[in-house]
């Protein structure tokens, strides 16, 4: 637990070790740290520096950094030399062919079966043998570790960090807080979002424990999903396991506490209610309530649910009583204001005005997104799901009218400014201001930002890379990039297909990856012609991203004069592990704009084929997903900074300061904690 939670939050849980004289080791400690592009804060050096067994404490904190930053593998290009002497792709492909026949194998139709390709030729000393060290720059990465409370006390205060989440959870850190839950069971903590609360009434559930905050048929439904090791989003369907007897009749016995004007929630997932029954007999309990949530899913009894009630209201045309029904959820009422601002709802801000305290903030923050887009036409619609899945449909909607948007937006934003927390002074350091304010979680990794987000970096090479170790097939990911001008007009490609173009070169394709492989690209700055770079990790064969025993993409930036060999840990500027169900990922896309590299991170997943996925079968999909990511108006830091503004400051209250990271003193809202800035 105190690697994850070094990983998580960048402290390190103290060590109740004997004191003694630990100088050496510190001093030991902080090298190895800054050779990853990290540095131990004072307080943790003096705390290393005090313990008579100090060593496996200090490797634990090594070893826990490296592997946030994916450093702990050997990252050994196929081109031994990369990114010097890349070969043209023809060249490279007879050199292939001159080898096969060398070696007496009748070549096949399949270039890949060729003995040479995709297998490195030459050990991870061989390669290093062929670089020269890195030079360090002032423009190098560093970032603090700092020194944390007890263990017991660190993990607490993650588990409340998590717990009390105003936002969504990604995937990692819900199991994350499942771990957690387990290890807290007893701990009393407000939990605003259900899914959360699913998560901790589990381990309740199974330590006998009474649950807690159970007020709709859902979230009994989420609750027995993942105590059966299930979707707790209840986006994918869950086999339910057996329950024993007090189990049964404690779920059982919270469906019989839900207001009997819920049961109407049961039909959106009738077939996971059916399944469950047939875990939790409910015949065989004294629950009538319970039973009837069972026959509303058998279609013995009727249960007309909330949002069949809004259907018909449009279906009939009649606004006025979809607004009356909506009213008495306002949620669900900011949640549709598209739709009733284009069936010409009256008087509609009104509306809004009575329902935005009762809304959470991520949905006001979500609406101010969305209607900062809809007074102009646009070319196509881009979806992503929370689980990453991007579609594309056209926009056949009609602008919506900037007047009555103007309005709206002015309620709601005004409700985020009575709900922000007083100031008096506020301190928003520049490379933040152009990060999305988080309305659900992002992957886990390193330096990763919600998607939309914008951050900017020097240096003459831009170098991203993808790793993976298979599991149990053999799988075959290929690294590749998307090329396009200032217009989005497709300008090459740069993969196994086409090893280097204008700029940019690829460091060869591997096919196997069970132990590890990796794949780079490096973009020179000065050679480009490209405006745009979008990368992609193209699923060719074998496990899926959700499948391998590890997947990630990352990004650095260095100098010519640098040199190095093509993984240096303190160049590293972000990491992402990669875990979503479509066989194309698009983490992050890249601007070039005079001495700089802008990204914007994507987190979106292609479904692709089953087999064999190119860029060249995608790339309009992504001309046209790179052209709405960068088009599209996000709620950033910076809009946040004037409605602060707004505001105003008060002259006894704290100051605020918004960064990337923590400081010293820990008194900066780094873009996790944003949404607690904003509760409720």
């Amino acid at each position: 637990m105190r690697t994850t939670i070094i990983k998580k939050t960048l402290r390190v849980p103290a060590s109740d070790g004997a004191p003694g004289d630990g100088a050496a080791v510190a001093r030991q400690l902080d090298a190895a740290l800054i050779s990853s592009g990290f540095k131990a804060s004072r307080e943790l050096l003096e705390h290393v520096g005090g313990l008579a067994e100090a060593e496996d404490f200090a490797a634990e904190i090594v070893r826990a950094v490296k592997e946030l930053i994916g450093a702990r593998g050997q990252h050994n290009p196929y081109f031994k030399e990369f990114p010097h002497n890349v070969p043209d792709t023809l060249a490279f492909w007879w050199e292939c062919l001159r080898d096969a026949l060398d070696k007496g194998v009748a070549p096949t139709s399949n270039l890949l079966d060729l003995p040479k390709y995709g297998r490195v030729q030459h050990s991870y000393e061989e390669m290093l043998r062929a670089h020269d060290e890195l030079i360090p720059s002032l423009k190098d990465r560093i970032t603090v570790v700092h020194l944390g409370g007890t263990l017991d006390e660190e993990v607490r205060r993650l588990f409340e960090e998590l717990a009390t989440s105003p936002i969504p959870l990604a995937e990692n850190d819900r199991a994350l807080l499942g771990e957690l839950a387990v290890l807290c069971v007893d701990s009393e903590v407000e939990v605003p979002i259900r899914e959360n609360r699913a998560i901790l009434n589990a381990a309740r559930l199974v330590a006998q424990r009474p649950l807690q905050g159970m007020d709709t048929v859902t979230d009994v439904l989420r609750l027995a999903a993942e105590a059966s090791g299930g979707d707790v989003t209840l986006k994918e369907a869950t086999r339910f396991r057996s329950f024993r007897r007090p189990e049964r009749r404690a779920l059982l016995g919270a469906l019989n506490e839900v207001a009997e004007s819920k049961l109407g929630d049961v039909n959106s997932n009738r077939e996971a209610w059916k399944r469950l029954g047939e875990r939790l007999h409910p015949h065989e309990y004294p629950f009538e309530r319970a039973q009837d949530v069972f026959a509303v899913a058998r279609g013995e009894k009727v249960a007309r649910s909330f949002a069949g009630q809004v259907e018909m209201a449009f279906a009939e045309n009649d606004t006025e009583r979809a607004i009356g029904i909506l009213a008495k959820a306002p949620g669900m009422l900011l949640r549709q204001l598209d739709r009733l601002l284009r069936h010409g709802a009256e008087n509609l801000a009104e509306h809004v005005e009575a329902a935005v305290p009762e809304v959470s903030s991520r949905v006001l923050i979500s609406v101010l997104e969305h209607l900062s887009n809809r007074t102009t036409p646009d070319a196509a619609r881009v979806f992503a799901s929370r689980a990453r899945r991007v579609w594309i449909a056209d926009d056949e909607r009609e602008p919506l009218d900037p007047k009555a948007v103007e309005t709206i937006v002015e309620v709601v934003e005004n409700e985020l400014i009575r709900r922000l927390p007083e100031y008096s002074e506020l301190v928003v350091d520049d490379e933040v201001l152009d990060v999305v304010v988080p309305v659900s979680g992002t992957e886990e990794g390193f330096g990763v930002l919600p998607r939309g987000s914008k951050l900017w970096f020097g240096g003459d090479v831009l170098r991203f890379f993808v790793h993976w170790r298979q599991h149990v097939k053999r799988t075959d990911y290929d690294l590749s990039a998307v090329l396009l001008n200032k217009n989005f007009e497709y300008k090459g490609q740069v993969s196994w297909t086409n090893l280097k173009q204008a700029g940019a070169y690829y460091s060869g394709d591997l096919t196997n990856a069970s132990d590890g492989a990796t794949e780079f690209i490096d973009l020179h700055r000065d050679a480009m012609r490209a405006k745009y770079v979008v990368p992609q990790v193209n699923i060719y064969s074998g496990e899926g991203f959700d499948e391998v025993a590890e997947s990630m993409f990352g990004f650095m930036s260095r100098d010519l004069d640098q040199m190095g060999k093509p993984f240096e840990p303190s160049t590293v500027r972000a990491r992402s592990s990669m875990r979503g169900r479509g066989k194309v990922a698009l983490p992050v896309m890249f601007e070039r704009e005079g001495d700089s590299w802008f990204g914007t991170w994507l987190h979106l997943y292609l479904r692709g084929s089953s087999w064999g996925n190119r860029v060249e079968e995608n790339r309009d999909v992504v001309k046209l997903i790179a052209a709405a990511a960068l088009r599209r108006k996000y709620f950033t830091v910076a809009r946040l900074r004037d409605l602060f503004t707004r505001k105003g400051s008060t002259k006894d209250a704290p100051v605020i300061r918004i960064g990337l990271t923590q400081d010293e003193t820990g008194a900066v809202t780094t873009v996790a904690e944003l949404g607690k800035l904003l509760s409720d």
